[in-house]
């Protein structure tokens, strides 16, 4: 018995090998939806010729077209052309309007761009040029930072005029709220100021011995007529006392009450008969206005 047992042992293990497979049963795949987060990998040996024939198709369209990306981008078949040749794609063809002709945004930043060398005190509406510090001939004239005004919210002065910013700005809000209104339509609306003085070192009135004036200070400006498009214009000296004309002066003239410290008229004293003289001193009690 113990001679047989190994042979039968042995003649089992060599029919074992013999009905053994040549190669390893491997593990079935487990599909897409079954391995959690990992997508399904398509078996490229298990497809016809066919399919491998169109994969590779289709890969050699997207390189392609990634070769091309660089050079420019690639046309949307939904996307109209403008007639300049440029695309127009996404929200530029459908939200966002017609954009003006190239030439006309050039001129206006042009315009935009010569108007801006000519603003000074950081106004556009205020043209001119920056002139800096004006010393005094006597004491206690002179200005810091002064600028030469030719022009203030489209109306030219007669005679470019130094002054500083706080002034050139009162200039403008006169002008803007008190001149433009006052005047309207008549003889083509307001074309210029007449300028009569503006800096100036000396003392009020030109009194020995007196204060210095505001005219040396650079806050000070006096005008004396305004000039009408039609050539026309209304006069301090000769219209101040007349109906039409008189009547607008003195809207002006009580206009000028706020944006400036001092006016003074042809009501004030006899010093001013022929001009407005306006200036942006402060007083403790608020403008004085005559």
């Amino acid at each position: 018995m113990k001679r047989i047992l190994p042979i039968v042992l042995s003649m089992s293990a060599g029919w074992a090998a013999a009905q053994a497979p040549d190669t390893s049963l491997r593990p079935v795949a487990r599909s897409g939806s079954e391995q959690t987060g990992v997508a399904s990998v398509p078996d490229v040996q298990a497809q016809p010729e066919t399919a491998l024939e169109q994969t590779g198709a289709d890969n050699a369209q997207i390189r392609q077209v990634n070769s091309r990306v660089g050079e420019r981008p690639v046309a949307s078949a939904s996307a109209p052309a403008r007639e300049d040749g440029v695309e127009r794609r996404g929200l530029f063809s459908s939200l966002r309007p017609l954009l003006r002709p190239r030439a006309v945004g050039e001129k206006g930043v042009a315009a935009q761009n010569l108007k801006a060398r000519g603003a000074v005190c950081g106004d556009l509406a205020i043209q001119g040029e920056v002139v800096g510090a004006v010393p005094g001939k006597i004491k206690g004239c002179g200005v810091i930072n002064a600028v030469k005004v030719r022009e203030v919210s489209g109306i030219s002065l007669s005679q470019h005029a130094v002054m500083d910013c706080v002034t050139a700005k009162a200039l403008k809000s006169w002008v803007n709220n008190g001149v433009k209104p006052a005047v309207g339509n008549t003889g083509g609306g307001v074309k210029g100021l007449q300028v009569a003085a503006h800096y100036v070192c000396r003392t009020r009135n030109h009194k020995p011995g007196a204060k210095i004036s505001e005219h040396g200070k650079g806050r000070a400006i006096d005008i004396a007529a305004i000039q009408l498009h039609d050539g026309s214009e209304l006069s301090v000296s000769r219209h101040w006392r007349t109906a039409q004309r008189g009547r607008m002066l003195k809207q002006m003239h009580k206009a000028a009450c706020g944006p400036f410290g001092t006016v003074l008229g042809p009501d004030g004293d006899r010093y001013h008969q022929n001009h407005f003289h306006l200036d942006t001193a402060r007083h403790r009690g608020g403008p004085f206005c005559r």
